[in-house]
């Protein structure tokens, strides 16, 4: 992956396969220059009438003048932030459908009443981003280099000629309750009430749902999850280090297939690469599937070898989203759903 039209290639590979590999020869590496590091690791302000600053993942502080009014975020970033209360004004990153519905990746967000900046990847409207008089652009980080998710690389330079400064929310080789977190930390500098009756019945859920599934790992350590992602030629298998919810899962025991590291290594550690005629490499009771639009999704795959499958046959497939909503609200039900395959997963493997 050392040229920059080799890896777009791999890159839509890498989505499909439910890791989103941040390659700095893929994604905008779109530092904020200007921003300088300062006080604690996660200093915020959330001032209504004096300056804003916050200090992101990457080490560099954003600052404003005023609580920024006029946000601009990557869409799943938007839809965590909305769960909190603090609107998006813009956002960039899969929103809409073709039938005009919402994406999975915009949680409980309007897409009605916000502007769509970029819509798929490479898309990154200037003129509009420009015309929302933009306080900050806030968007994930897939790489230790903290390169910002869906900032094209091409045009990196004149979106930050802009002005507005930049955050980042790494959720990269981490455990999901820290971007969790984060967030948080992010929503509550910019306004939110995070000491809300909503918020705090939210974090019990999810605290209650991790312990769930740490019992059902327990009472079923035998139970193996693979996670797998579909395209026309290609059946992903992802390991389960790199990416914040795998982490964590298997930090609470659940018993992920893993390809060996030589099999990962051509994708940076993300996963690896099958025919469908070697779908049944490895044995797994409960199949994690992702479920956002870039990937095949299991009633639309038509391949025989997928239907033989034990675990298909079993009908022990649910769904997984790669890049999850950082809210607690949405990340609760990613634990529930996999605590109860497991509780009830039939061994077939």
């Amino acid at each position: 992956m050392s040229n920059a039209r080799a890896t777009h290639l791999s890159r839509r590979g890498i989505l499909a396969a439910g890791g989103a590999l941040g390659l700095g020869a893929v994604l905008a590496a779109c530092g904020d220059d200007d921003a300088k590091s300062g006080g604690s690791d996660k200093e915020t302000t959330a001032a209504k009438s004096g300056p804003w600053t916050f200090k992101d993942d990457r080490g560099q502080t954003a600052k404003t003048d005023k609580t920024p009014a006029s946000i601009v975020s990557f869409i799943g970033v938007a839809a965590a932030l909305h769960d909190y209360g603090i609107e998006s004004k813009g956002v960039f990153g899969p929103t809409k459908l073709k039938d005009g519905k919402a994406d999975v990746q915009a949680g409980d967000l309007d897409i009605s009443k916000v502007t769509v900046i970029g819509n798929e990847w490479g898309q990154f409207n200037i003129e509009k981003y420009a015309a929302l008089s933009p306080d900050v652009l806030i968007t994930t980080m897939f790489d230790a280099a903290g390169t910002l998710w869906y900032v094209p690389e091409e045009s990196k330079k004149k979106i930050l000629a802009v002005g507005a400064p930049s955050v980042g929310i790494s959720v990269y080789d981490v455990q999901l309750p820290t971007p969790l977190q984060r967030m948080l930390e992010l929503a509550k500098s910019l306004g939110a009430d995070t000491t809300s009756s909503t918020i705090t019945a939210a974090k019990k859920r999810f605290e209650d749902a991790a312990a769930r599934l740490r019992a059902a790992t327990k009472a079923k350590p035998n139970i193996k999850v693979l996670v797998g992602s579909a395209s026309q030629d290609i059946f992903y298998v992802s390991g389960s280090n790199l990416s914040v919810d795998l982490e964590y899962f298997k930090a609470l025991g659940v018993n992920f297939v893993e390809p060996a590291a030589s099999a990962l290594k051509a994708s940076g550690g993300w996963y690896e690469n099958l025919s469908w005629e070697n779908v049944d490499k490895y044995g797994a009771d409960v199949i994690m599937m992702d479920n956002r639009t870039s990937a095949i999704q299991p009633a639309d795959i038509t391949e025989g070898t997928w239907k033989k499958l034990p675990a298909v046959k079993a009908g022990q497939v649910i769904a997984r989203n790669p890049e999850p909503i950082l809210s607690y609200d949405k990340c609760a039900p990613l634990l529930e759903d996999l605590a109860k395959a497991i509780e009830s997963a039939k061994k077939v493997s």
